[in-house]
């Protein structure tokens, strides 16, 4: 395929550096009814977060406000807050977070009447076990992110506690670090030498390039060439030697590669020590532990005790430890597993069940490339019995119907045995990214810049003189060069690309950013005020032919052009 010309100068418009946008949010005002609601979004006026409360609370009474299309309000808490309510000691089962009712910008917070419903129920604090927070509630049904007050250094301090716990059994941690390919090169794993240190009692290494399933197959070979490029990234963070256990590409949410990374986790690591996930906010950690948890790596009761995590597209969901309990691949284990592995190899498409058969259709339609995760060691499930009691249908003409309490249904719990000497595979807060377009911006922009299914590239051939648009994020001006030249853009499928000329450029972004034709950023002037500016860039590019591209020019976490 044809890339580029034999010479090329090009400005690459890119982003000042930047810091992190604060998170705003409040606790709602004692009046506002004690549910989950979604006020509406308005433009959150400058100021302290004690602005944000009190518009909130007059809401109700004050005219409403015209808005910028577009632009988004941060979502603060609803229900009312109860600071006489100690911590629960809880942890929500979706990002990790420690279950509260005191303060309504805090991780973990519960309305107080939901919190006292179920923490003085039939289960007593039983009942907060199976909780989740108000923020994973908003994530998980609704795909609306809450405001929160969290330090910057919050995450990394975290799992920067977490790798220094003194060693378990005798023998430190494995990490497992889960790297998104689409952001080669990885903007944390130069800093992960610095995070462990030598008072990190690690055992070994083992790193994941995941998202494989969202790129195109440019030529044969292109995993082996895919897989030398994170190895090459590893050892220019200066990974390399017997800490560096392997290097392995997989998809968590398609499944792609699951199954040799299970088998390779069991053969090196067996079950000497605890396992951490660890990577970048948005690498798919929480995604990946949640198909390790329906998978052979877990204990066969794991699935039924412990939920699952919250997973969405806004970074920094997991804001705590997550945990199962790692199985012990005994020999007999791993023949049985090798059984079934080989059993579903022989597998045609036509011998699956209809529901496999749909399943395999909807991954097919997310990334080029699938997998299928299974399970060897699960117990069968007893039938439910039907409680069925004629008397309660019953009733004469004066009488009301009567409807029966429902039984509370006890959550199953590990007992002690299973517990006791047990490994555990824990999910940590994502290290936050610098410098990171994300950083500014709203939910419904996240959702369009990150690539949630199989990338299209799409190439242009541009002359001299010619500038590409990225949405509104970034532009990439061709200003001398011998012949024209072929860019292949590699980034969302909804993300707009606009070519023009570079007489009209300026004029273009001036009229357009924050408009419908660039979509991203949103919102209009209003908006555009407060995003940096594009600052030039000026790269000199050399061809070595017309079926290799020269350089890839990446674009802060939003694209990749070749």
């Amino acid at each position: 395929m044809h890339r580029l010309a034999p010479v090329l100068l090009a400005r690459l418009g890119r982003r000042r550096p930047w810091a992190p946008v604060p998170r705003r949010g409040a606790a709602a005002a004692s009046g506002e009814e004690e549910l989950f609601v979604f006020p509406e979004y308005e433009p959150e006026p400058s100021g302290a977060a004690v602005a944000v409360t009190a518009a909130a609370a007059t809401a109700a009474a004050a005219p409403r406000r015209e808005r910028a299309p577009g632009r988004e309000r941060p979502l603060v808490a609803a229900g009312r807050p109860d600071p006489s309510v100690p911590p629960s000691g809880v942890s929500c089962s979706g990002c990790g977070a420690e279950l509260q009712c005191r303060d309504g910008a805090a991780p973990g917070f519960v309305p107080a009447e939901k919190y006292r419903s179920l923490s003085e129920g039939p289960a007593g604090a039983a009942g907060l076990r199976s909780a989740v927070c108000q923020r994973c509630w908003l994530l998980a049904h609704h795909g609306r992110v809450l405001g929160l007050q969290l330090p910057p250094e919050q995450h990394r301090r975290v799992v920067s506690a977490a790798l220094r716990r003194p060693p378990r059994h005798g023998r430190g941690p494995l990490l497992l670090y889960l790297l998104d390919v689409l952001e080669l090169p990885d903007p944390v794993l130069p800093q992960l030498p610095g995070l462990l240190g030598p008072d990190v009692p690690v055992a070994g290494l083992l790193v994941a390039g995941n998202k494989v399933d969202l790129l195109p197959a440019d030529s044969p070979g292109h995993l082996g060439r895919l897989r030398q490029r994170v190895a090459a990234a590893c050892a220019g963070a200066g990974l390399r030697g017997a800490p560096l256990v392997d290097v392995r590409l997989v998809s968590a949410k398609t499944g792609f590669g699951l199954e040799g990374l299970v088998s390779r986790l069991q053969r090196s690591w067996r079950c000497a020590g605890d396992v951490y996930l660890l990577g970048a906010t948005n690498s798919g950690k929480s995604t990946l532990f949640n198909a390790l948890l329906r998978s052979d790596y877990c204990k066969s009761r794991a699935p039924d005790v412990v939920d699952r995590a919250t997973v969405s597209h806004w970074p920094g969901t997991t804001l705590n430890l997550l945990k199962f309990p790692i199985i012990n691949p005994t020999c007999d284990r791993i023949f049985r597993r090798q059984e079934r592995l080989r059993e579903e190899a022989t597998k045609t498409e036509d011998q699956l069940s209809s529901e496999e058969k749909k399943y395999l259709n909807h991954l097919k339609k997310q990334g080029y490339f699938v997998g299928r995760v299974g399970r060897t060691f699960q117990q069968q499930k007893s039938s439910p019995v039907v409680d069925f009691d004629p008397d309660m249908l019953s009733y004469s003409i004066d009488e009301d119907p009567r409807h029966s309490t429902k039984k509370h249904e006890e959550r199953e719990e590990f007992t002690y045995n299973e517990v006791k000497d047990a490994r555990w595979c824990f999910d940590t807060p994502g290290i936050v990214k610098e410098n990171c377009v994300l950083n500014l911006l709203t939910e419904k922009e996240v959702k369009l810049v990150l690539p949630t299914q199989a990338i299209v590239p799409r190439t242009f051939i541009l002359k001299p003189g010619m500038v590409l648009f990225l949405a509104a994020l970034g532009r990439v001006d061709y200003l001398e060069g011998e012949k024209p030249a072929w860019f292949s853009v590699v980034a969302s499928n909804l993300l707009p690309v606009h070519i023009s000329n570079l007489s009209k450029a300026d004029a273009i972004y001036e009229k357009h950013a924050g408009q419908e034709l660039l979509k991203v950023p949103m919102g209009g002037e209003e908006r555009m005020k407060e995003f940096p500016p594009l600052v030039p860039q000026d790269i000199t590019l050399k061809g070595i032919g017309t079926t290799e591209a020269v350089a890839d020019i990446k674009l802060s976490s939003a694209a990749c052009e070749v």
